[in-house]
């Protein structure tokens, strides 16, 4: 079985090529003989030198590159790529370019080979936004406010179109604020739900930019790349029409976070959060 990784050198990418690797491929599937990962930087946390990886450093945005991911058929693709919510936020068109054209173009690429991958999406919780139930349903109408909700809500749809079609096999999964990202913070909204527990676990300071009452759902970043993986292990029949899943996680408070942080590594780590509020 061949598998490609978009955005296979970052936090989450990393974390579920290896457990691929670890498995040997996807449970009940054939077994795993080419991973290929592809990003603009290399994944620093994976053995390259494992004779199933290969590794592309490219942009999605480039024809030239998506010729060579698909050189050889693909079957199973997961798209994890793409430009996080704040960067979006302040980068529009570049925004619009990876978190909308690039699915698009990965899709047609995929619709190219003839084969129907199965196709695995990571999207996201912000593709709800405004008043919302306590409890948010699967059902329950996409209502994005920014940028990054909005390409990752019209990703879903084309998903479902083109399963619908038959030119994929798709899927695409909901995520909740992975915590805790390692290595620097990067340009996402909710970076700071890692950094309030990473930073101040190195002896390091953080801001916290919203209220400690504010609320938040999280996942780790194993069962993150668990959930990916048993999404890929899905026979078609188990989704029928809507193929879009909001993935389970905890729902807890950003004080509840640093009440457990102080509980594991005492009040001195947490008095090196700095509360100072963004409305961004």
């Amino acid at each position: 079985m061949r598998v490609v990784i978009t955005g296979g050198g970052g936090f989450v990418g990393q974390r579920l090529a290896r457990a691929l690797l670890a498995l040997g491929g996807i449970p009940g599937a054939p077994r795993l003989t080419s991973l290929l990962l592809t990003d603009l930087q290399p994944p620093t946390q994976l053995d390259l030198s494992d004779g199933r990886v290969d590794f592309l450093s490219g942009d999605l945005t480039d024809p030239e590159l998506l010729e060579q991911l698909f050189a050889t058929p693909a079957d199973i693709i997961f798209h994890l790529g793409a430009i996080p919510s704040g960067g979006s936020e302040k980068a529009f068109d570049r925004g619009l370019a990876v978190n909308l054209d690039g699915p698009r173009a990965l899709l047609e690429a995929a619709r190219r080979q003839g084969n129907a991958p199965r196709f695995v999406y990571t999207s996201t919780t912000a593709v709800f936004g405004g008043a919302l139930p306590d409890v948010v349903p699967d059902e329950w109408p996409p209502t994005p406010q920014s940028s990054y909700g909005t390409a990752k809500a019209m990703s879903e749809l084309l998903i479902n179109e083109y399963s619908r079609r038959g030119f994929v096999d798709g899927r695409s999964l909901r995520l909740p604020t992975i915590v805790v990202r390692g290595g620097a913070p990067n340009t996402a909204t909710s970076t700071f739900a890692s950094s309030i527990i990473r930073e101040p676990l190195k002896g390091e300071r953080a801001t916290c930019p919203v209220a400690p009452e504010t609320a938040i759902w999280i996942l780790s970043p194993d069962q993150a790349a668990a959930s990916l993986i048993h999404a890929a292990a899905l026979p078609a029949t188990a989704l029928g029409d809507n193929r879009i899943i909001n993935l389970p996680g905890l729902c807890v408070t950003v004080g509840e976070m640093v009440e457990a942080l102080a509980e594991v590594a005492g009040p001195e780590a947490a008095s090196l959060i700095d509360w100072a509020h963004d409305p961004f």
